[in-house]
């Protein structure tokens, strides 16, 4: 029997490239590769790309530089690029990288077994098309293994909104939506491997709109679905638009146990006149009114956001807007990035803010985002919240998991095992965690 091939990922970016990058393992595991953590011993290198933060491109190809080396000691090593900068840059990758053996964009990886053939025989692979047939049914499959407690799954793909600094629809494609019954077969799937807690995934995910037995379902009815399947303790979602928050998507997080109180759902800027040119679809006040409206139905959830500083032509009272507004929403946490070009996209071809004015207005948003942050942390001692313990902690006898609102807690002299879900009493805040004792 011929010694197992290793195959060594890197992952870039967002939840959904992990997702992609453990169903690309698991695809290439029917072709006898087993992960490795090193890409010294790799047979085959996978790069799963994301184009969305800055300079994107260029990060990637300076992770292939550093492989020449490799390259020469083992020619018959195989690398690969896959995800969104594999999409946009294409058979560009291949010419200015000659190592490179194949490239493959993020709805083509299904068929990655047949690219992987045809580079074992010595021939350069592209593959950036957005096919027709299901790649998750494709991938369906493959064999698979023993899971931890939490997992991702991707329910939909892509977005029609064409925010004016965003690469994902050119990357992703138009909004598809995944079929409920392959959703339900999936995730029955997950947590007979041990999997408590899904994540469902969609670069606009509260657009949903899978097919279900009498049409379409909404986001709101798949989860009334989930909250069905025994075993399944926890439901999550991420990333939403504020458009397609709907009255049943709000009622759910009232109603549905399983459902947790966190909520991530991007504004991107308090100023109206910059949400217009960023194609937002949505003003601020439109924005705070449908928070107000999600808390009067969960009033103790998370709220988490996005935020651009920076962006073409904002001034400093687009950006004290935007402080305003995170002033009146209080985030229990936020991510916030200096706005940069991403070619094609339209806000590319704008006046742009003088860097350290941006850099300058992301300091003073992340002090006070982190403030927040903190407060709503501090706010929680002395709660009894659901954990869902995931590994051991750096201490003899810790163990680490997943408040229901998201927060990391370490309970010391802790008796739970991986996938245990217990309740815990905060004891302390510390900078990005909690403390807690088990209640027994």
């Amino acid at each position: 029997m011929s010694a197992p091939k290793k195959l060594y990922i890197k992952t870039y970016g967002c939840q959904m490239n992990v997702y992609d990058s453990e169903r690309m393992a698991e695809s290439l595991g029917g072709q006898g590769y087993v992960e490795t953590q090193s890409p010294d011993d790799a047979d085959m290198i996978l790069l799963n790309t994301c184009h969305i933060r800055e300079k994107a491109a260029e990060k990637v190809y300076s992770e292939l530089g550093r492989f020449k080396g490799l390259k020469a000691q083992k020619p018959e090593l195989k690398i690969g690029v896959a995800g969104c900068v594999a999409q946009a840059e294409g058979e560009e990758i291949m010419r200015r990288q000659p190592l490179v053996d194949l490239v493959v964009g993020p709805q083509s990886y299904h068929r990655l077994p047949e690219m992987e053939a045809k580079a074992g025989a010595g021939a350069k692979v592209l593959d950036t098309d957005f096919p027709e047939e299901d790649k998750f049914e494709k991938l369906a499959r493959r064999p698979k293994a023993k899971r931890g407690p939490t997992a991702f799954l991707t329910v939909q793909e892509g977005c029609d909104k064409f925010c004016a600094f965003c690469v994902v629809p050119y990357t992703r494609g138009a909004e598809v939506s995944r079929p409920v019954d392959r959703v339900l077969r999936e995730a029955e799937d997950l947590v007979e491997r041990g999997v408590r807690e899904i994540t469902l995934l969609g670069q606009n995910v509260n657009a949903y709109h899978g097919a279900g037995p009498d049409g379409d379902m909404t986001l709101a009815q798949l989860i009334w679905e989930l909250d069905k399947v025994d075993g399944l303790e926890r439901i999550r979602f991420t990333t939403s638009h504020p458009n397609d928050m709907m009255d049943d998507l709000i009622e759910a997080h009232a109603s549905c146990k399983k459902l947790m109180p966190y909520l991530h759902l991007p504004v991107q800027a308090g100023s109206d006149r910059i949400l217009k040119r960023m194609n937002r679809s949505h003003t601020a006040e439109s924005y705070l009114r449908l928070i107000e409206r999600i808390r009067a139905a969960r009033p103790d959830i998370l709220i988490s956001g996005d935020f651009i500083v920076g962006f073409p032509e904002e001034t400093e009272e687009d950006f004290q807007a935007t402080l305003d507004l995170v002033e009146e929403v209080r985030y229990g946490t936020a991510y916030s990035f200096k706005y940069s070009t991403r070619p094609g996209t339209p806000a590319a071809e704008r006046a742009q803010v003088d860097p350290a004015e941006a850099d300058d207005r992301l300091r003073r948003l992340q002090t006070l985002l982190t403030r927040q942050q903190r407060e709503v942390q501090d706010s929680m001692v002395g709660r009894e919240v659901g954990v869902l313990f995931e590994k051991p902690g750096r201490f003899p006898g810790q163990m680490v998991g997943k408040s229901d609102y998201l927060h990391a807690v370490h309970v010391a002299d802790c008796d739970a095992q991986p996938g245990g879900l217990r309740q815990v009493r905060i004891v302390s805040s510390g900078t990005n965690s909690l403390a807690g004792e088990l209640i027994r």
